[in-house]
């Protein structure tokens, strides 16, 4: 009977390291054996395909935060951030007004979530077409008669950015608005008929019962925004190859790394980047822990 057991908890051990080791060594392979060749570039001036590669120390972290044309990129970055808050307070929006009993409100939410499901390619080319001139939104311009105002949407360097960043605002408007519509239907329905029985109107019970309640979602939705903004990159690089002054960090770590073949640089740019990324992280796992 011993000998079974054990022979059976082997068998269980076995069968438990056999199915782990697969996915284990994927991940080490295409994931931890990157980062660490990441930032073992970070301190060369590899051009990407030599054999030999030049030790330089710190100097291209010194060159990132001492040369503008490397960091003043994340300026871009700010419309994607300060765009963030327009998507999210459409998100809410909706999501308030569909967590009430409206009409046909399974097909608005169908509606609503289907942008965030598509490919970021095919949105890039839906919105080359609806800015491209004589494009969809110059023709709805002049439909209204307001033809005075078609400008060159993705040509113009002063409003390039607005473009890309409403485009991402249709895009992941949808992700927004499931977490908080998930978030305001977990709201017990019997503070609702409270508020109802005590004469709230639906603005009172949005201002004393909903944001409250979701507070929490909203500030961890901020930090999110952060970065994501910090790393936009699909539809500036899909519609315009981040030209026009539309260039994200990203972009131009891409760019230094195959265009330019300065992989030593882009690789210090991308330690950079993972760097903010993991203190982003960092700071929304405190919000959770101080939420719970």
């Amino acid at each position: 009977m011993k000998f079974s057991n054990l022979s059976y908890a082997n068998q269980r051990k076995f069968i438990i390291v056999g199915f782990s080791a697969l996915p284990l060594l994927l991940l080490i392979v295409f994931s931890y054996l990157p980062v660490i060749n990441m930032f073992k570039y970070s301190f060369t001036d590899w051009n990407g395909y030599s054999k030999h590669m030049d030790y330089i120390g710190f100097k291209n972290y010194t060159r990132i935060f001492t040369e503008p044309e490397y960091f003043s990129v994340f300026k871009v970055s700010l419309y994607y951030f300060f765009a963030t808050f327009v998507q999210m307070g459409l998100a809410l929006y909706f999501a308030t007004i569909l967590s009430f009993s409206v009409r046909f409100k399974n097909l608005f939410k169908g509606v609503l979530f289907f942008p965030y499901m598509l490919n970021g390619v095919a949105i890039g080319f839906i919105f080359l077409f609806f800015f491209r001139p004589d494009g969809t939104l110059d023709t709805l311009l002049h439909a209204l008669g307001l033809g005075q105002y078609v400008q060159l949407w993705l040509g113009n360097p002063n409003i390039i950015n607005y473009s890309l960043a409403g485009a991402s605002v249709w895009r992941y408007m949808g992700f927004n608005f499931i977490i908080f519509l998930g978030a305001i239907s977990s709201i017990d329905r019997d503070v609702y008929e409270a508020a109802d029985i005590d004469g709230a109107n639906r603005w009172h019970q949005f201002r004393h019962i909903i944001l409250p309640s979701i507070q929490k979602i909203v500030q961890l939705n901020i930090i999110l925004a952060i970065s994501g903004a910090i790393s936009a990159f699909d539809i500036p690089y899909i519609m315009v190859d981040g030209s026009n002054g539309s260039e994200t960090f990203v972009i131009q770590t891409i760019n230094l790394a195959f265009k330019y073949s300065k992989l030593g640089l882009a690789s210090a740019l991308a330690v950079v980047l993972l760097v903010i990324v993991i203190l982003v992280t960092l700071l929304q796992r405190t919000l959770i822990k101080e939420d719970r």
